[in-house]
């Protein structure tokens, strides 16, 4: 008994002196996506105050391709001591499992949910040559020419992917899906007319919608954005039941020591809860969450089940 209770105590102490002693290096945070992009501006962000917290860098790798697969994989593969973490989106972590034939990871396995940072609604931007001045006219037009028009979106088994296929779905649409590594590229062949539409993060286009180089003719959310309030919501102008933001969040390799995971997500909280943080990050469109494990952990849940439906109903595959 005695012998149990020494190695109790042993192993007690060995987990605290871990969580005390971390982060004991320079952490890696992977985002499966390029720089300048909505998940890397999020990331950037917490990473700046879990430095400013810790006194350890946090030095971003941007790890594109796959739809967010590769650094999502490299991740998941890594070393559960908290040293590397990922930020996740709609695709990698709760889509892509029906979206892809393989993963090269398991996300219910091989990740462990830290927190939910960011929420924020899209945008339908279309290309000025689109005769559409509002959602309706845009269905419209699109079903007068089927297979003709083209959207694009930052990758296979994005928010702004299904989002179009589910409007592609409630709608009776015909589109062609061309997918992009973020949204950077995927708005400058917007620009250049290369494609014909496409569903981005508010930000992501709002300045060449104000300056009237595409036109934004619908948001996603439930209430107009601040950002746009003179765009109305897809619920607005004929789909009530339409419901799609974007979202991004923090994970881990699964396994991490428990005292590991409870500073690491004691910490992300803080810094999303941080007044100038929640500011800026607002000022870009984004609605700054920043909860629990537990509760990013059955928000994934229902996004996969949300999705693995829309997947199935709309036959959307990542070719």
């Amino acid at each position: 008994m005695m012998r149990i209770f020494s190695f109790l105590l042993a192993f007690a102490f060995a987990s605290a002196a871990a969580a005390q002693g971390y982060p004991s290096k320079p952490i890696r945070l992977i985002v499966p996506f390029p720089a300048g992009s909505t998940p890397d501006i999020v990331g950037r962000a917490l990473g700046q105050k879990l430095a400013e917290a810790w006194g350890q860098p946090v030095v971003v790798e941007n790890k594109t391709g796959a739809g967010g697969n590769i650094g999502t994989a490299e991740a998941a593969k890594s070393a559960p001591d908290g040293h590397t973490l990922v930020i996740g989106i709609n695709g990698p972590v709760a889509v892509n499992k029906a979206l892809y034939k393989s993963l090269p990871y398991d996300p219910e396995k091989d990740l462990a949910p830290i927190s939910l940072l960011a929420v924020g609604a899209q945008m339908l931007a279309v290309h000025p040559s689109v005769p559409a001045a509002n959602l309706r006219e845009f269905v419209d037009y699109v079903r007068k020419n089927p297979g003709k028009l083209s959207y694009g979106s930052v990758g296979a088994g994005s928010g702004s992917h299904l989002t179009m296929e589910l409007l592609k779905s409630q709608a009776k649409l015909d589109m062609v899906h061309v997918p992009y590594r973020g949204f950077p590229p995927a708005v400058q062949d917007l620009l250049a007319g290369n494609i014909h539409a496409t569903f981005a993060i508010v930000p992501a286009v709002l300045p060449n919608v104000k300056a009237g180089k595409l036109k934004g003719i619908a948001v996603t959310s439930e209430k107009r954005s601040s950002l746009a309030p003179d765009v109305p919501t897809v619920a607005e102008q004929g789909f009530p039941r339409f419901d799609a933001t974007v979202w991004i969040g923090l994970l881990a390799p699964a396994g991490l020591p428990k005292d590991v995971f409870a500073k690491l997500a004691a910490e992300t909280q803080k810094g999303m809860a941080d007044p100038e943080l929640r500011k800026r990050l607002g000022g870009l469109g984004f609605e700054v969450v920043g909860g629990t494990p537990e509760q990013f952990a059955a928000f994934i849940k229902s996004e996969t089940e949300k999705w693995t439906g829309i997947v199935k109903l709309t036959g959307a595959t990542a070719d």
